[in-house]
Parts: structure tokens; sequence; C-alpha cells
């Protein structure tokens, strides 16, 4: 009676230390499912220039083509103005003197005038200007996130920003929680 007493406590004894055992490996393995905590998300961005064409209309002013490039118009009309006023002046040869002196002075003048009134003679247009640009372009492609579940930390790369928790099913992220 003795023995089947001590192999009976023996054997309790197993199951205890057994049990206790296994009590002690199941508290002290980690979940595998639950949340995790975000403790850092980086955007993934894809950055590139494009080219882009812009156009300003610009109004310029163009002098019209000169027809008497030598000006002899109005070198002519300005002698022949200039020598009538030029006769109204002095007598016998000094009025003759007067006279060329007029149209000499008149025909520069006249010459200098159609110069100014060439000059002025023009006409706008509106053109456009074009030119091509470099354009900034940026797109983001995705999101590097940290997380920390069961003490341990972790980065995963994930199409979308998640919030500030992550479900964790079997070890493996399943979704993002806002």
């Amino acid at each position: 009676m003795k023995s089947i007493a001590v192999a009976t406590l023996s054997l309790a004894g197993a199951v205890a230390i057994a049990g206790a055992g296994y009590g002690a490996w199941r508290v002290t393995t980690p979940p595998t499912s639950g949340f995790a905590t975000v403790t850092k998300v980086e955007p993934i961005v894809k950055r590139w220039q494009e080219p882009r064409e812009t156009c300003q209309d610009i109004t310029v002013t163009h002098q019209k083509p000169v027809k008497d490039q030598h000006r002899v118009t109005g070198s002519v009309v300005g002698a022949v103005i200039g020598g009538v006023i030029g006769h109204q002046f002095g007598g016998g040869s000094g009025k003759d003197a007067a006279t060329a002196g007029g149209a000499i002075a008149g025909g520069i003048a006249g010459n200098q005038i159609q110069k100014g009134m060439q000059e002025k003679n023009t006409y706008t247009t509106t053109e456009q200007h074009c030119n091509t640009v470099m354009e900034n372009r940026s797109r983001t492609e995705g999101y590097d996130v940290t997380y920390v579940f069961n003490e341990v930390e972790e980065t995963i790369r994930m199409d979308k920003k998640p919030g500030e928790r992550l479900r964790i099913e079997e070890g493996q992220v399943v979704m993002a929680q806002k």
C-alpha cells in the first residue's frame, strides 16, 4: 500500500511539474494576435521633372519699310522752301546768296524732318513667344511603417497611410486601424 501511495504521489508530482512547465511555457509565449503601435510613418515619394510649354502674347513695334532711304523728297522740298524764304532777304547779289543759303539750310532741315517722320512711321503686331520650362512633380507611392508588437520593432511597406495601430493576426499585419 505504501508503494501504491508513493507511486501515486510520484505520478501526481510528475503531472504537476509537467502542468507547471506547460503553464509557464504558455504564459511566457507572446501572443501572435492583437494590435501593434505605429511609431513612425515615412512616405515613399517619387520625384521627377516634366517639360511644359508656356506661351505669352507680346506686342512688338516694327518700323514700316522706308521708300525714300536717302530722304531726297525732304531735302528737295526743304531746299525749295528754304530758297523761297532766303530769296525774301537781301538785295542784288546778297539776294542770290540768301536764296542759296536758304536752299542749303532748308535742304538739310527737310532731310532731318523726313528722317524723324520715317522713324515714327511704325506699326505694332502681337506675337506669341513660347518657351519650355521644367516643372517639378511628385507622387507618394507608399509608406515605410515602423511598428512595435510584443516589444519587437518591425518595419513594413504599405500602400496606404496607416492609423496609430495595426491589426496583427498570427504574427502578420492584416489591416490598418484608424
